[in-house]
C-alpha cells in the first residue's frame, strides 16, 4: 500500500464491505496484519496524534473499558501517524495494553487508504472503523476535528455483531 503523497484520498470504506488490509509497526517495532485477525473483530480507531488532549482521553476511555471489547471478540488496534518510537512513550505513559500502529511512512498511508487522512495538516481524522470476523466493515463514524467519539456507539455496534 503506497500512495503517492499528494494523491487523492480513498474514500471512507462502505459498509458490508472488504476493509482494506495493512501491515504497520506497532509501538514495539512488530509487524501487525490486519487480516491475521480473521476470526475475531477488530475495532481500528485512527486518531490525530500521540500525548494530545482528545486522542489521550479516548484512548485512556478504550483502555478503562477494554473489557466491552474483549467481551464482543474484538481487538482494539490505534493508528496514528506517529513514529513507533512515540508511541511506546505514550503506550508506557498512559498503561495501553492494545497496539498502537506507526503510519509513519508512507506518511498517512493507511489512512488515506480508509478515507481518514487530511493532507493539509498531516494527520489521521477521528475515524473508527469495526471490522466483522470475516474483515468487513460493519460499522464507521468520522468525527469532526476537536469533536471526540462516543464509546456507547461502539457498545451498540458491537453489540450488533453478534446478531449478524
Amino acid at each position: 500500500m503506497t500512495a503517492a503523497l499528494g494523491a487523492a484520498p480513498a474514500a471512507v470504506p462502505a459498509l458490508g464491505g472488504p476493509a482494506p488490509d495493512f501491515e504497520l509497526a506497532n509501538q514495539f517495532g512488530e509487524p501487525v496484519r490486519l487480516s491475521s485477525f480473521r476470526g475475531q473483530n477488530v475495532v481500528l480507531v485512527f486518531y490525530p496524534f500521540a500525548f494530545s488532549g482528545i486522542c489521550t482521553g479516548e484512548l485512556c476511555e478504550i483502555r478503562d473499558n477494554l473489557a466491552l471489547f474483549e467481551d464482543a471478540n474484538a481487538t482494539v488496534l490505534a493508528v496514528s501517524v506517529d513514529s513507533k518510537f512515540s508511541l511506546r512513550a505514550y503506550a508506557a505513559q498512559e498503561g495501553y495494553t492494545f497496539d498502537l500502529l506507526a503510519d509513519f511512512w508512507p506518511h498517512g498511508d493507511v489512512a488515506n487508504a480508509y478515507g481518514v487522512f487530511d493532507p493539509g495538516s498531516g494527520m489521521a481524522k477521528r475515524g473508527t472503523f469495526i471490522i466483522d470476523a470475516a474483515g468487513h466493515v460493519r460499522y464507521s463514524v468520522v468525527n469532526p476535528r476537536g469533536q471526540a467519539r462516543d464509546l456507547q456507539e461502539y457498545r451498540d455496534a458491537l453489540a450488533g455483531l453478534g446478531q449478524a
